[in-house]
């Protein structure tokens, strides 16, 4: 059985955990902290770590790419998209008046994770402005937090599971400021993984080290991939941490590594004196097609 690092229990990780695999059973480890995960399969202590990396309405999740580019060799073994559903919860009945209504009005504070937070930042302008703001290193945390200071005023954003997991009231559904809100997901860990479903394609992730003192260098990279018509999902600069102004360049180009073309771009990009990494390739599925998979 597979054993699985996860942030805690009744996070988003962990919902798209168990979307992921479905009915197929796996052994999960949950840890607080993301430094925890990375390190569990870093140690040999789990076959594989589920990382968030990238969010519709926040972007990149920084810290997560920089422990992937500096911290671990850990290579991406899939990777999948689901919805991220924030909700507002609390202990039962905290914030509902004599008549059953709700009323916000007792809200002192509102915990969550920082990326849950700011993609409902337009809800609590609208129903909570008033309320101090606290930081938690997941969903699931702030829900526990919550969930031991009864009587407080206090409440969490956080999914269903976690409201499910500590038992807390949902409040008000589906409150984060867009409907498209999604987060991918990659699966980190030493070895290939086999699903039992239908990919909507394979990708490659790539780190790019530009030579110093090289004009035109990014450009000539690019070209590598666009004159072979290689498409670029993303591109992204993150700084290599050693000297003020120098970069990686973070690529997903939708190819396996595995394709007639991809190879060639690789050493071509070598051959301009640049370094290059291999983060993984890897399946990807969408959140569609993985519904319709489990359905």
């Amino acid at each position: 059985m597979k054993s699985i690092a996860v942030l805690p229990q009744g996070s988003v990780s962990h919902e798209a955990l168990l979307h992921l695999f479905g009915g197929e059973p796996v052994k999960i480890v949950h840890h607080k902290l993301i430094s925890d995960v990375f390190l569990s399969t870093a140690n040999g202590i789990t076959d594989y770590s589920v990382i968030p990396i990238e969010n519709t309405i926040e972007g990149s999740v920084s810290l997560h790419i920089d422990w992937l580019i500096n911290e671990v060799n850990l290579p991406m073994q899939t990777e999948w998209i689901f919805p991220s559903i924030q909700n507002l919860i609390s202990n039962p009945l905290e914030f509902t008046d004599a008549e059953g209504n709700k009323d916000f009005t007792a809200m002192v504070k509102i915990l969550s994770h920082p990326v849950a937070m700011a993609q409902c930042g337009q809800y609590i302008r609208e129903h909570a402005p008033w309320a101090d703001l606290e930081s938690a290193g997941s969903t699931s945390e702030a829900a526990e937090i919550v969930k031991n200071n009864p009587g407080k005023g206090w409440a969490a954003i956080g999914t269903t599971l976690g409201a499910a997991t500590h038992g807390l009231e949902i409040v008000d559904r589906q409150i984060t400021d867009h409907n498209n809100n999604y987060t991918r997901f990659v699966l980190v860990g030493p070895q290939k993984l086999e699903l039992a479903r239908v990919s909507s394609g394979d990708k490659t992730s790539i780190l790019v080290t530009l030579p110093e003192d090289f004009p035109g260098a990014l450009h000539q990279v690019l070209a590598a991939f666009a004159w072979r018509r290689l498409n670029l999902s993303r591109i992204e600069s993150r700084p290599t941490k050693k000297k003020l102004g120098t970069y990686y360049f973070y690529i997903d180009v939708v190819e396996p590594i595995e394709s007639i073309l991809l190879p060639g771009a690789i050493e071509e990009i070598k051959a301009l004196g640049c370094q290059v990494r291999i983060l993984g390739s890897y399946p990807t599925y969408t959140y569609e097609e993985e519904k319709a998979e489990v359905q």
